[in-house]
C-alpha cells in the first residue's frame, strides 16, 4: 500500500491510497471464495464453480465490488494507523481507478482552537433598571387575565371573545376547510387560519352568518395556495366574553398571598429578580461573544453540517413534527433551502459551543458526580412523584445531560469572574 497526504485546510487532509498488486489479488480471491458459497452457478454445487466459471456468471465488475467493499476499508483503517490520524467522522471516499486500485480518502480532523487573551477581557452589566409600579400593574392585571372566566355572552361577537363556530372554505374555487364546532379566540392580530379572518367576526350575532374573501399571504406554507382568493363563510353558534376577577385580598389569596399589599411586594421582588436574571444573560453573551471575537476557530464542514441536521430537527420537534420530512413538506421549501438558512445560526453555535469547550479545558472546568447526583436530587425534590423522578433522572443519558449543563454553567460563572477581574490568570500559554 502506498499513502500520500495532503492537508486540504479546514482541519480536513486528502489520503490518496495505492493498493499494492498481491493485496488486490488476495482481495478478490477472498471476494471469490465468499461469493462463490452464496452465488448457484448451474451444474455446479454452491462453493465448488472456479473462479473463472464464477466470473462468467457474475460479471467482473460485481467481483471487484465485492474485493473493494472489505479492501477500501481495510487498507483506509491502515493508511490511517500509518500517518497517525484520529478522524472524528466517517471519510468521504472516492474510488479513483481500481487497476490498479487507487482511491480517495477526505478525512475529517479535531476542530483547531486559539483562545484569545480572555484574561485580560473586562466586562460589566448593564445596570438594572428599578421595577415600576406601572410594571407591576401590568403583571397583576395579567394573572387577573389568567384567572378570568369564559361565561356566555348574549350580544354580538366583540374583540377578545371565545366563540363556537362552524366554517366553510375554498381557495380559488376548490374546497378547503369545512369544520363544525371551532372553538377560537377572537385576536384580531391572529394569523390562523389567515391573516384577516379574526377581524371579520366582530358583529356577528348568536346564530348568524357571514361569508367573506381573503387574499392568501404569498408566504403561506402551502406553496399553490399563496396569492389565491379564499371564500369563507362563517356561522357563529356560541359566544363567551372573559370575566375576570376583581383584584383585591380574596383573589391574593387564591394566589397564596395574605394580601393584595403582600402580593404587590412579592411581584416586585420577583420582576426584579427576572430583571437581574436576564442581565446576567445578557452579560454571558456579552463575554462569549467577546471572546470568540479574538479567538480563531477552524473546524471541519462535517461538524457544521451535523450542527444544522439537528437545529432543523429540534425546529420540526419544536412546531410538533416527529419527522423532519413532515416539517418540510409544510414550509413549502426544500430541506436544503431550509439547511442554507440555518447555517449562519449553526455556524455561530458551533462556535461558541467549541470556544468554551477550550476555555473550559484551559480552566480546568470539571464536574463531579457527587455534582451531578445532587442536581439530580434537586430536581427530584421539587417533583410531585419523587421517586419516579429520581429513576428518571437517573438514568445514564439523562445524566449525562445534566452534567453537560452544569459543566457549560460552571465554565459560563469562571468566565463571567474573569472578565469581572475576580480570577488570576494561572494557565499556561500553548
Amino acid at each position: 500500500m502506498k499513502v500520500t497526504r495532503e492537508d486540504s485546510g479546514n482541519c480536513q487532509t486528502v489520503l490518496t491510497i495505492e493498493a499494492e498488486p498481491a493485496e488486490m489479488d488476495k482481495s478478490l480471491d477472498a471476494a471469490y471464495h465468499h461469493l462463490v458459497k452464496r452465488v448457484s452457478v448451474p451444474g455446479f454445487r454452491k462453493g465448488k464453480a472456479p473462479r473463472s466459471i464464477l466470473v462468467q456468471h457474475i460479471g467482473q465488475g460485481n467481483l471487484m465490488e465485492e474485493a473493494l467493499e472489505h479492501l477500501v476499508p481495510d487498507l483506509y483503517r491502515q493508511a490511517l494507523e500509518s500517518e497517525g490520524i484520529e478522524p472524528i467522522a466517517r471519510p468521504e471516499l472516492e474510488v479513483v481507478r481500481t487497476e490498479p486500485l487507487v482511491f480517495k480518502a477526505t478525512v475529517s480532523l479535531k476542530p483547531e482552537i486559539k483562545l484569545g487573551d480572555y484574561h485580560g477581557l473586562r466586562l460589566e452589566a448593564d445596570p438594572v433598571p428599578e421595577i415600576t409600579g406601572e410594571e407591576v400593574n401590568a403583571a397583576l392585571e395579567q394573572f387577573r387575565e389568567r384567572q378570568g372566566a369564559w361565561v356566555p355572552a348574549e350580544r354580538p361577537v366583540a374583540p377578545g371573545d371565545l366563540v363556537t363556530m362552524d366554517v366553510e372554505a375554498s381557495v380559488d374555487g376548490k374546497p378547503w376547510l369545512s369544520r363544525q364546532g371551532v372553538v377560537y379566540e377572537v385576536d384580531e392580530g391572529s394569523s390562523l387560519p389567515v391573516p384577516g379572518f379574526a377581524s371579520q367576526l366582530p358583529g356577528i350575532e348568536k346564530g348568524g352568518e357571514k361569508s367573506f374573501n381573503l387574499t392568501m399571504p404569498d408566504d403561506y406554507p402551502v406553496t399553490d395556495m399563496r396569492g389565491k382568493e379564499g371564500a369563507f363563510k362563517v356561522t357563529v353558534t356560541e359566544i363567551k366574553e372573559k370575566q375576570l376577577p376583581e383584584l383585591d385580598d380574596d383573589l391574593a389569596r387564591s394566589a397564596g398571598h395574605d394580601s393584595l399589599a403582600e402580593m404587590k411586594t412579592k411581584v416586585a421582588a420577583e420582576l426584579a429578580a427576572q430583571a437581574e436574571a436576564r442581565s446576567r444573560s445578557e452579560l454571558k453573551q456579552k463575554a462569549v461573544d467577546a471572546v470568540v471575537e479574538i479567538s480563531e476557530v477552524n473546524y471541519p464542514p462535517v461538524l457544521e453540517d451535523g450542527e444544522i441536521v439537528a437545529l432543523l430537527r429540534d425546529e420540526a420537534q419544536r412546531l410538533g413534527f416527529r419527522q423532519v420530512e413532515d416539517y418540510v413538506k409544510i414550509t413549502g421549501k426544500t430541506q436544503e433551502e431550509l439547511m442554507q438558512a440555518l447555517r449562519p445560526v449553526a455556524q455561530k453555535r458551533l462556535t461558541q459551543g467549541l470556544v468554551l469547550g477550550k476555555l473550559a479545558e484551559q480552566e480546568g472546568i470539571e464536574i463531579s458526580p457527587a455534582e451531578v447526583d445532587g442536581k439530580v436530587s434537586e430536581i427530584a425534590d421539587d417533583a410531585e412523584d419523587k421517586d419516579k423522578a429520581r429513576e428518571f433522572f437517573s438514568l445514564p443519558q439523562v445524566k449525562q445531560s445534566i452534567e453537560q449543563s452544569l459543566h457549560t454553567q460552571k465554565t459560563m460563572d469562571r468566565l463571567l469572574e474573569i472578565t469581572a477581574g475576580k480570577v488570576e490568570n494561572t494557565t499556561k500559554e500553548e
